[in-house]
């Protein structure tokens, strides 16, 4: 995957790219953009800019917050927006995370057009329901395998997981 920013900024890191929080990573990139981009085989997706925390592998799933831009891989029982780490986006590192469009995941055994669920492995997301963990706005667009090992197509579309209370 090769995805070209729409209308980057000078300095702007490339999708995929990490950088170190203590490079001030504020002009031109504050922490919450969110931008548009083009590859030519997932076609159009968006990308927000967000802060990394320990572990997190290139794919990984993760839940971020508003208030700080802070990130938490996913697991069970979280609650919050959800994004896919376009890099490895460790602790004291930031970079993109893709928030819409179709890409790529770590997941475990999944289907075509399965729904999406939040794991007991952190990163990783799954089709196998579990009661409140399921992540609202996506869909699995290939089995697993593809396009690699421990990878799976998803669609997204601003996802989020909630523990299905809500009305």
């Amino acid at each position: 995957m090769v995805w070209k920013i729409l209308n980057p900024a000078l300095g702007m890191p490339a999708i995929g790219e990490v950088v170190d929080q203590a490079d001030g990573y504020v002009e031109p990139v504050p922490y919450g953009l969110i931008v548009q981009a083009f590859d030519e085989t997932y076609g159009a997706g968006e990308f927000i800019f967000l802060k990394g925390v320990a572990s997190t592998a290139q794919y990984n799933a993760v839940v971020y917050n508003e208030d700080d831009y802070s990130t938490t891989r996913t697991v069970a029982d979280l609650i919050g927006p959800v994004a896919i780490a376009m890099g490895a986006i460790v602790a004291s590192k930031c970079g993109w995370y893709q928030i819409g469009g179709k890409g790529v995941v770590t997941a475990g055994t999944v289907t075509d057009n399965g729904n999406v669920y939040v794991t007991a492995t952190p990163g990783s997301l799954d089709d196998a329901v579990v009661a409140g963990d399921r992540v609202k706005r996506a869909k699995f667009a290939s089995a697993n395998g593809t396009p690699s090992t421990g990878l799976a197509e998803i669609e997204i579309q601003r996802p989020f997981v909630d523990d299905g209370t809500a009305a």
